[in-house]
């Protein structure tokens, strides 16, 4: 079919119906068989390919997302490990010197263990209030107004009472001094037991426990 020949203005149905008849039948096909290859094709696309594309992209998205998310695990992982291995020391110093809430807490329990095996008797402990000793170079102020950081360590006041021998008292201290926790009696006065043949004494006096910042702040 020569479209180039066909005069526009005069056309009519007839004109194209007889047109049409000299087409070949096999083109018809052919363009209909074409025709209908890619509209099954298109179909098949937006119904079946392209739902897979799209969850295959996902996945692969998601994929890319945590492994950047695995590398940068692995990183904070090594900072951490250097981190920890630093602070390590740190804290075993700390943790050996200084005492916990919970450990100043049961100060007494620790205290009677010594005091047991010495035959002594604790007959009063009373803890006072935390002071906080400043870090070189921090102004003394008023301890609502410091910070965390400004603080070096604290000192808990203890007061205590101690009945027993006297022997077994030098016995005790001296056992407190080997402990790897700093103890310190600041004050003390001791007093014989008046008439008491077994050469009892009443120790009194204030010791002074360290505590970290992290724990009393």
């Amino acid at each position: 079919m020569d479209l180039k020949n066909i005069d526009l203005k005069n056309i009519n149905l007839s004109d194209i119906s007889a047109k049409l008849k000299t087409v070949d039948k096999k083109t018809v096909i052919k363009f209909g068989a074409g025709f209908f290859a890619v509209v099954i094709f298109l179909i098949g696309y937006y119904v079946i390919l392209n739902p897979i594309v799209k969850e295959k992209k996902a996945q692969y998205d998601d994929k890319v997302l945590k492994e950047d998310e695995i590398i940068q695990f692995q990183t904070e992982i090594i900072s951490n490990k250097k981190r920890l291995k630093k602070l390590k020391p740190q804290f075993k110093k700390s943790s050996t010197l200084f005492h916990s809430k919970a450990e100043v807490e049961g100060l007494y329990q620790s205290l009677s263990k010594f005091a047991a095996v010495n035959g002594l008797i604790i007959s009063k402990i009373e803890k006072k209030k935390p002071k906080p000793v400043l870090k070189k170079g921090v102004a003394e102020q008023a301890e609502e107004l410091l910070k965390k950081r400004d603080i070096s360590y604290y000192q808990i006041p203890v007061e205590y009472e101690i009945k027993g021998n006297f022997l077994g008292y030098i016995k005790f201290k001296r056992s407190i001094a080997k402990s790897q926790k700093m103890l310190n009696f600041d004050k003390e006065t001791i007093s014989i037991v008046q008439n008491d043949t077994t050469g009892a004494i009443i120790a009194k006096g204030e010791l002074t426990i360290v505590g970290i910042p992290d724990e009393f702040f």
